[in-house]
């Protein structure tokens, strides 16, 4: 048996990079998955490369629709969940000197409205003793240039995990926050760096992380797991940071 048999879970922005590796170990660990993403081709190609135990729905975490849109598919097929990781996000790095009010609001709608409406909707269907995961970044709290806005989305979220944690208590929902380094998923190219100049920046990462290369997608699955699964049975109210020692530079 596996570690998440006859779970049900969902996961926003899971047809690509991080999102994609933890519903493909979570659909191997016997679990059945909910992927949600903006692009229905994205969605639509995710699920056929992960298989049977996964089922997929496109939408924008930024619209509440999208969550309610997710919940009523859940209670059709299943009638509850029992892990909701809000994992999808977005960002623009820019300084802040160059941040118009549409780019403040494309990260915040997204990272922290996106995740606060995604969890306050799927939590009536979560069964008691359940586990919600948050993905933020070791951006909210170590300076990167370029990522005020982001990083003050990010940390939105972990207070949002802080006070669930606590307000999920009585009914044994755990809740915890997973904060990534810099990973190899294909973030650069959404950032729109191009194809030529990607070594050269994932070489520049690199040499800020202690152990001398990035994070995988596969790596932060991992971590994902253990915070989902009963191994973290008694882990609520944590952010845990994936990132190969950056957080400590």
């Amino acid at each position: 048996m596996g570690k998440l048999s006859s779970k049900i879970a969902v996961i926003t922005g899971g047809n690509s990079g991080i999102g994609f590796a933890t519903a493909r170990l979570f659909a191997a660990e016997g679990a059945k998955v909910v992927i949600v993403g903006r692009r229905e081709i994205a969605v639509n190609e995710a699920v056929t490369a992960l298989g049977r135990q996964v089922i997929g729905l496109a939408g924008d975490v930024a619209d509440v629709v999208t969550h309610e849109r997710v919940a009523a598919l859940v209670a059709e097929r299943f009638g509850k969940a029992d892990i909701y990781v809000a994992n999808a996000g977005g960002i623009r790095i820019q300084p802040s000197s160059a941040v118009t009010m549409a780019d403040y609001d494309a990260q915040f709608l997204t990272n922290a409205r996106g995740t606060f409406f995604g969890v306050q909707t799927m939590a009536p269907l979560l069964r008691d003793g359940g586990a919600i995961l948050l993905t933020s970044s070791v951006a909210s709290r170590k300076v990167l240039e370029g990522h005020a806005v982001y990083a003050g989305s990010k940390a939105a979220i972990e207070a949002f995990a802080r006070n669930w944690a606590l307000e999920f208590k009585d009914r044994r929902i755990r809740v915890n926050v997973l904060s990534p380094g810099p990973t190899d998923t294909p973030i650069l190219a959404k950032l729109g760096v191009a194809p030529q100049a990607q070594p050269q920046v994932e070489a520049q990462a690199a040499r800020m992380i202690p152990f001398g290369r990035m994070g995988k997608a596969e790596e932060l699955a991992q971590a994902a797991l253990f915070l989902c699964s009963a191994e973290g049975a008694f882990v609520t109210g944590v952010n845990l940071a994936v990132d190969g020692g950056i957080s400590l530079t």
